[in-house]
């Protein structure tokens, strides 16, 4: 029986990454121009010293032989290093579909993104692709998900029932229905019994509700992230509530309206004629974002489709928020001093090479006047604060997981650099750009 259980420990082992990466070589990245997500200035001449999943030391290239005994170097000498990028809003299961959502994850992979936070799907199959990136299985950035709550009229959304198939959505833990009847503690328990990171608050759910759900997954140890208006709760109860992110710039406009719309599905269009200049009541909102540490994760990138698609079919509604109008209230949160991830909420086009990320940060620069250098912190330091991972991902020192992107050209020079890619590390792992396979036809409708 001794025997037997040693020779399981010794596969258990063998298979774990925290095991290999004890016996892992070291490997140098030399000669890098190094901006390592702290917001501090390009470093020239550097070297990143990784050891299996881990990095090592962070050093100038001068340094580097100091390391030398045993390693492999690779010979980046003029290109441009920057922490994996983050894409802090997607959903990867909605209507679940494996061989697509395994797609859109190579593509990420390969242009550079380390990690996503996925806001809400089915957690049985985040939690199937979760491992399954964890363990190398696929090619994949790193997946952290929620598990949602909201009031029991919002789940007639068949979204919800798509993500719920063969339950009940509403009660599933991924899933919950809150009222004030709810054992909050319960009901966040079940939520950490998926695997999820954080809980998000999506929609019809009182300000009451929204500081009581925080309070309790806070209590627990879970993050909580939620839709900067919950309808009828205002973006000041989540942000006074204490949330850790909240979601979507445009909502914050509805703390200014007249009227909070009762429900989500029935809210009605922001009102732009009050926001010609800074607005004080959203002021006074980023204000208290800045002081709390709350995270805006702003998604401009999906204002400017939903435009695109209203365009494309002027019958349809109009979108309750223009592009315009959030990159205006974007620039007047950055200029308040509030912390900005950088989240797409969707997908670019199963054709392009690469992902949606690469437009959301164009946009922060390009519409919302941040500079390079912030914008790449949104995408990395603060991406990693949206998961709760700071101390693991985000910047490039000793310590952190081994999660980088090698770029051709510099993105200070110009952000859209980002997509010069020729290299991903992603826990010690290398994925060459050159290797990368796009998203097939058959891939693109899910076929098996």
């Amino acid at each position: 029986m001794n025997r037997v259980f040693a020779a399981l420990c010794v596969l258990i082992f063998a298979a774990s990454p925290a095991f290999a990466d004890e016996a892992a070589k070291t490997t140098i990245y030399s000669g890098v121009n190094l901006i390592d997500g702290t917001g501090a200035a390009l470093k020239p001449h550097m070297a990143i010293v990784t050891r299996g999943e881990r990095i090592l030391a962070v050093v100038p290239n001068s340094d580097a032989a100091k390391y030398e005994d045993g390693a492999e170097v690779v010979d980046l000498h003029g290109l441009t290093v920057i922490p994996g990028l983050i894409n802090s809003h997607v959903h990867m299961a909605t209507l679940p579909n494996r061989r697509l959502a395994e797609a859109y994850l190579r593509r990420d992979l390969y242009s550079g993104v380390t990690a996503v936070r996925d806001m809400a799907g089915d957690a049985r199959a985040l939690a199937d692709l979760s491992r399954s990136a964890l363990l190398g299985e696929i090619p994949s950035p790193d997946i952290y998900y929620a598990a949602l709550m909201a009031g029991p009229q919002f789940f007639k959304d068949p979204r919800t029932h798509a993500a719920a198939l063969g339950a009940v959505p509403g009660e599933v833990p991924w899933l919950q229905a809150i009222t004030d009847k709810t054992d909050l503690r319960l009901a966040v328990a079940q939520a950490r019994g998926t695997g999820a990171t954080g809980i998000k608050i999506y929609a019809d759910l009182p300000g009451a509700l929204v500081r009581g759900i925080t309070a309790e997954a806070h209590r627990q140890g879970i993050l909580v992230w939620s839709h900067a208006a919950v309808f009828p709760a205002t973006p000041a109860d989540a942000i006074d509530g204490g949330v850790d992110v909240i979601s979507h710039v445009c909502m914050l406009a509805y703390q200014a309206s007249k009227t909070m719309p009762g429900e989500y599905h029935n809210r009605a269009a922001v009102e732009p004629d009050k926001f010609a200049s800074d607005n004080p009541v959203t002021a006074r909102l980023f204000a208290d974002m800045k002081t709390r540490g709350t995270i805006l994760d702003a998604t401009l990138w999906v204002y400017d489709e939903m435009a695109k698609e209203h365009a494309n079919a002027p019958q349809s509604s109009p979108p309750y928020c223009s592009p315009e109008l959030a990159a205006k209230l974007l620039n007047q949160a950055y200029r308040a001093g509030v912390a900005i991830s950088t989240g797409t909420d969707g997908f670019s086009a199963t054709d392009a090479p690469y992902p949606a990320l690469d437009d959301e940060i164009e946009m922060l620069v390009a519409k919302a006047g941040m500079t390079p250098m912030d914008a790449l912190v949104a995408a990395t330091a603060t991406g990693a604060r949206t998961v709760g991972k700071a101390g693991e991902m985000g910047t490039i020192e000793p310590g952190k997981l081994a999660d980088f992107a090698v770029l051709a050209k510099s993105p200070l020079a110009d952000i859209t650099n980002l997509r010069t890619v020729t290299l991903t590390v992603k826990r010690g792992v290398r994925f060459r750009r050159a290797d990368y396979r796009p998203i097939s036809p058959e891939e693109a409708k899910g076929d098996l």
